[in-house]
């Protein structure tokens, strides 16, 4: 065993604890919680960028030595041993610390020190996190567009707090308003510093029209951002079926002015080229 963990030896302790509960002793010959006694589990507390540390023990009531695994579950948590022998009648205490990552927003976190032994019997103990530091609500709506499927968006989470947005949606042609949606809410939760891409449908948008359109999102802490797109809609399906028809009536009227010309060409007779006679005559 590794100089991190600390074993203690419970001679006089156990069989007082033994007497006390012998048949949670008998169901369980091991056991894990935090050090110090009194704490049914680990709480601890920081901003960001911190590393808090704590201690947690793994007591052996049995005649047998014992071997665990421990590993932490849900923060990022370093144990100082992650595999402990600890003696019969012995109790092992394994230091470890918490890490809270940079630009971790405030809130409370859970997870969990599992302790395992050879035989597949496992142990944790709860460890609650919370992350000190300003709340900022911050949220933005970017690269917006017009598709044929609707009006794509990107919804970015720029604060500390966990966000659920809501959307209102307005778009304006030549002659008047197209689409004026009310404000809801969106079925999306955005953690700090994420970023979601999302569709607005929009089956019924026009075929011929100048449009401009204008999202709205919110949310709760006064976050809030307004973003805007325009486009042209031309059905040039239709387009390149009349200049296809255009182009067919101008070819059958050059050919039909052609066949009008022809006949009268023809009838045209050739006069013959006339030219003086010489005789040789004076006068």
């Amino acid at each position: 065993m590794s100089s991190a963990a600390r074993v203690l030896c419970l001679p006089l302790l156990l069989p007082l604890l033994l007497a006390a509960a012998p048949a949670a002793t008998a169901a369980e010959p091991w056991s894990v919680a935090p050090s110090g006694g009194g704490r049914p589990s680990f709480y601890t507390e920081g901003g960001p960028g911190t590393v808090q540390q704590d201690t947690v023990a793994v007591t052996n009531r049995g005649e047998k030595p014992v071997t665990v695994r421990l590993h932490g579950t849900g923060v990022p948590i370093a144990l100082a041993e992650s595999r402990v022998r600890i003696p019969a009648r012995t109790r092992a205490e394994v230091p470890f610390t918490v890490t809270v990552p940079t630009g971790t927003a405030p809130g409370d976190r859970s997870g969990e020190i599992v302790a395992r032994d050879a035989d597949g019997r496992a142990e944790s103990v709860a460890l609650r996190l919370r992350v000190t530091g300003p709340e900022l609500s911050a949220l933005t709506v970017e690269h917006v567009a017009l598709r044929t499927d609707g009006i794509t968006y990107e919804l970015v989470n720029r604060g500390t707090t966990p966000l659920t947005p809501t959307l209102a949606v307005r778009a304006d042609g030549v002659f008047g308003r197209l689409l004026d949606r009310a404000p809801r809410t969106l079925p999306v939760d955005l953690p700090p510093g994420s970023r979601t891409k999302l569709t607005e449908p929009w089956p019924d948008r026009p075929a011929l029209d100048a449009v401009d359109v204008r999202l709205t999102v919110t949310a709760a802490g006064g976050a809030s951002d307004t973003a805007q797109a325009s486009a042209r809609f031309v059905p040039w399906g239709a387009v390149a079926g009349a200049a296809g028809a255009m182009a067919a009536l101008g070819a059958l009227f050059v050919v039909r002015h052609r066949r009008r010309r022809r006949p009268y060409a023809a009838e045209e007779p050739q006069r013959p080229l006339e030219q003086a006679e010489l005789t040789g005559a004076g006068t």
